[in-house]
């Protein structure tokens, strides 16, 4: 009853579970690092192991996944994540503006938060983003974009959600995925919500090319799931966006790992 009054009728944002990993005296920024769909907070952890110890690292359950609530009522779209997001960290008291660190999903959000809330935001490192194009319907049947193509493989996923926890078994089996990557008949309805509202119906491409503040992108040589041309334009048109590629697939493991430690760490502003 008081979750269906605050939330659902009230409007009030969902409180996530947060982990502050590192808590130095006097820091030199402070990260807040957004994981991608299926994972949690602790997606984040070997990236963690090689990150300076003179910074404060925020990490976020996102709303539907981890410890963070799993309401059934909302739409997981980016705007709701964003809206958790910023209730949480004013309610953890820390006055800095944030570098965010997103990885897939989590790149989404990020790009949510900085456009809503600039004056939070400082920079932003995205990490394996599935930036994909609006659809135009005059050109759908003529030109089949890597945009459009992606977006059909997600449209028969969630057509068939038993088939895709199995493949997401074997994928956790065989450490293709995250260790912390998580897709189960308990939360697969969770996901695929998440997948249409977040990912297929995303504003993402258009919302980046309204941020004036740094950003570098990260991505994988090997990654299916990233739309490389669509990186490229933004770091060939957009002067406050580096595009960094590494031999890796879209998960962060691997040689995925260093290269987004490098990427936050030129991101720093100089040590005290």
């Amino acid at each position: 009853m008081y979750d269906h009054l605050v939330h659902r009728w009230l409007r009030i944002p969902y409180r996530l579970h947060v982990d502050v990993v590192q808590d130095p005296p006097h820091p030199r920024a402070t990260l807040l690092m957004v994981h991608g769909i299926g994972n949690n907070g602790h997606a984040w952890d070997n990236v963690i192991h090689g990150l300076p110890h003179n910074i404060r690292i925020i990490t976020v359950d996102l709303l539907g996944f981890g410890r963070s609530p799993h309401p059934s009522h909302i739409r997981y779209n980016t705007h709701e994540q964003a809206r958790s997001i910023l209730q949480t960290y004013f309610s953890l008291g820390i006055p800095d503006q944030l570098m965010i660190v997103g990885h897939s999903l989590g790149s989404l959000v990020a790009v949510e938060i900085a456009r809503r809330y600039p004056l939070l935001v400082k920079s932003l490192v995205l990490v394996s983003p599935p930036f994909y194009r609006p659809e135009d319907p005059a050109t759908r049947q003529l030109i089949r974009k890597p945009d459009a193509i992606l977006r059909d493989l997600y449209t028969v996923v969630q057509k068939h959600p038993e088939d895709f926890v199995r493949v997401a078994c074997i994928a956790m089996k065989y450490k293709l995925v995250n260790n912390v990557f998580s897709v189960t008949s308990d939360n697969v309805a969770t996901y695929m919500a998440t997948l249409q509202a977040a990912i297929v119906n995303q504003t993402a491409m258009n919302d980046i090319e309204h941020l004036t503040l740094p950003i570098t992108l990260v991505r994988g040589q090997l990654d299916p799931l990233v739309v490389p041309a669509n990186l490229t334009y933004l770091a060939r048109t957009m002067p406050n966006v580096t595009l960094r590629q590494t031999l890796a697939s879209h998960e962060l493991v691997g040689a995925m790992i260093p290269s987004v430690v490098q990427a936050v760490v030129q991101q720093l502003p100089p040590g005290q």
